[in-house]
């Protein structure tokens, strides 16, 4: 399952991440839905690297009936999809 690193996200009024976004690859962006089904069918993994350039992989979680992509929480934020940049 090849890796495709996250630069860039679109998010909602509410934060909610919609897409996720790479200029320059042929995939970005990619729709939620279909980040979901590539990582829940295991096509590819997402990631976005943090300050010391190591990957912190992107997740679904389910809260309230309704998939949301995140990372794990830790102590950095550059990792963290709200913090990226708008796509």
């Amino acid at each position: 399952m090849p890796d495709r690193q996250v630069t860039r996200t679109s998010k909602d009024r509410d934060g909610d991440i919609l897409r996720l976004c790479r200029p320059g690859e042929h995939w970005s962006p990619r729709a939620k839905a279909d980040a979901v089904r590539d990582i829940e069918l295991r096509n590819h993994q997402y990631f976005v690297l943090n300050r010391v350039g190591r990957k912190t992989y992107i997740h679904v979680y389910e809260s309230g009936g309704r998939k949301h992509l995140r990372t794990d929480p830790n102590d950095h934020l550059c990792d963290n999809l709200d913090e990226l940049p708008e796509c």
